[in-house]
């Protein structure tokens, strides 16, 4: 695997710290990324997402969805099950799982529905006001300063 050095990022700039601890964890993260439970993360219009998390066997006492600190963390705790049933065949995963998005600047979660086992959560980047772009308008024909006659000082 190649290692880069992110020296040069941190000593040509300032203010991007974000942008340099996410390459750094995106670069040295772990390959056995936990695969459970399956998720897709669609975008549904041009500042709007949805994150859809497979949860089969939970119900929504079981979930939990938090936004701390520019990250969303959606866990599951089953509560303990009745120890009487005899399974032949167990394939529907529900052991406890705590899953991690890290979402940009102005992206806040707009709600969360939980049906037909699957967990949806919504997003929508928000840009403020004062950090959209916005059109300069050009005078036209400004008045010109008045020019004062030179005078001969001798």
């Amino acid at each position: 695997m190649r290692s880069f050095d992110l020296a040069p990022l941190h000593r040509a700039s300032v203010g991007f710290d974000q942008i340099a601890d996410l390459m750094d964890r995106a670069l040295n993260a772990d390959s056995r990324q936990p695969s459970y439970p399956p998720y897709n993360i669609e975008k549904t219009d041009s500042d709007s997402y949805r994150i859809s998390i497979a949860v089969a066997g939970f119900s929504d006492a079981d979930l939990t969805v938090e936004v701390k600190e520019n990250a969303l963390v959606v866990a599951a705790r089953k509560a303990e099950e009745d120890d009487s049933r005899t399974y032949l065949h167990r394939g529907i995963a529900t052991r406890a799982f705590e899953r991690r998005f890290t979402l940009a600047d102005h992206v806040r979660v707009t709600g969360a529905s939980h049906e037909n086992g699957m967990l949806h959560i919504d997003l929508k980047r928000e840009v403020p006001e004062a950090l959209k772009p916005r059109r300069i308008e050009i005078a036209r024909g400004a008045a010109q300063p008045e020019m004062v006659e030179a005078k001969p000082v001798n």
